[in-house]
């Protein structure tokens, strides 16, 4: 798509579940760039749900007859983590674009494959980074890349929260098989995306402790910290767990760097610079899901970047699966070095 089409983007929204509410809530927003033209999944109720009083969205039981029936231009995959990479692939061969809910895949072998598909046919793929449209952090990116805090030494991110799972409501996202791992895999992927956008690099070496505090009928991990450093030199840390509410003051994120740091709650930015006052900067929320649709409409029909691609998408991937080898081994692991095994809790 360019600039040129008059026509809006068409989305075929792929999995109704949960999350895929606050993605339609994302079209509902951005009426004037996004069709909300279609809905797949295998429980006819929960595509209904989706679709609400829009009789003009299609329904379809299986993904794949919803892409060949074509009078799409992008897909919105919201499916269980294990199904993600079939989907994608499946869409990009059909030459649509597509968002994906994270994470991206479970394997890098499944990444090579959606990359390899995504090149092919020339589509684009973003990663659906909600927190990314936070004001607090494009307002960080942007002190950032100015260069007024200068080299970047260190990274911190948080996302932390208790978690009422039970047996019985937690589902596929309590075995590995499906998940892909554990809380890390999960929840423990935004701080890590969030980590990457900041760091501003790619990840080369991972080592990390995982726990299962609380969650104990869970196969994988409730909670991680995980440290992570990147090719410009720059060490990060996350902090993300299931288990419990983080104490009171710990920063949604934070920086620092040789002329000053900067650090903020996710909804006001201290920024400080060695010799100056501090600043301080509150932001109105925003609807995360509704700016992060707008991007990927405005990606598509102008033909730029989106924020992160399924390249940045892969490289929090690496950091996850290097996360499992370290916890397994008890060793700093390289990125990209090795796939997951049953991840250690």
């Amino acid at each position: 798509m360019t600039s040129t089409d008059s026509a809006k983007v068409r989305i075929g929204l792929i999995g109704a579940g949960g999350i895929a509410g606050a993605h339609v809530a994302g079209y509902r927003r951005n009426p004037d760039t996004v069709v909300f033209a279609a809905v797949a999944d295998p429980v006819r109720e929960s595509a209904e749900k989706r679709r609400g009083d829009d009789e003009g969205v299609a329904i379809f039981s299986d993904y794949r007859d919803m892409i060949a029936a074509g009078g799409l231009d992008a897909v919105d995959i919201c499916l269980p983590h294990h199904l993600h990479a079939d989907a994608v692939i499946a869409a990009a061969d059909a030459g649509l674009h597509v968002l994906c809910e994270k994470p991206l895949c479970l394997t890098l072998e499944q990444a090579d494959a959606i990359t390899a598909a995504a090149e092919r046919n020339g589509v684009t793929i973003m990663c659906a980074h909600n927190q990314l449209f936070q004001p607090a952090v494009a307002a960080a990116k942007e002190l950032i890349d100015s260069g007024v805090l200068g080299r970047v030494y260190e990274v911190r991110t948080t996302d932390s929260f208790f978690n009422d799972f039970s047996p019985e409501s937690m589902g596929w996202r309590a075995r590995s098989a499906t998940s892909g791992g554990g809380e890390l895999i999960d929840t423990g992927y935004h701080p890590l995306y969030l980590l990457r956008h900041l760091a501003g690099g790619s990840p080369v070496e991972v080592a990390a402790m995982l726990s299962r505090h609380r969650l104990a009928f869970m196969e994988g991990e409730d909670s991680a910290q995980v440290l992570v450093r990147y090719d410009n030199g720059v060490v990060g840390h996350v902090t993300t767990s299931w288990a419990y509410e983080p104490a009171v003051g710990t920063e949604k994120f934070s920086l620092v760097g040789e002329k000053g740091s900067l650090s903020s709650d996710g909804t006001t930015l201290v920024s400080r610079i060695r010799g100056e006052e501090p600043v301080v900067t509150a932001f109105e929320p925003v609807h995360e899901f509704g700016a992060e649709v707008a991007h990927f409409a405005e990606c598509l029909l102008t033909g730029a970047r989106p924020i992160q691609t399924h390249r940045e998408g892969i490289d929090v991937l690496g950091v996850i699966l290097a996360a499992y080898e370290s916890a397994r081994t008890g060793a700093i692991a390289r990125v990209g070095a090795t796939d997951a095994e049953e991840p250690a809790a």
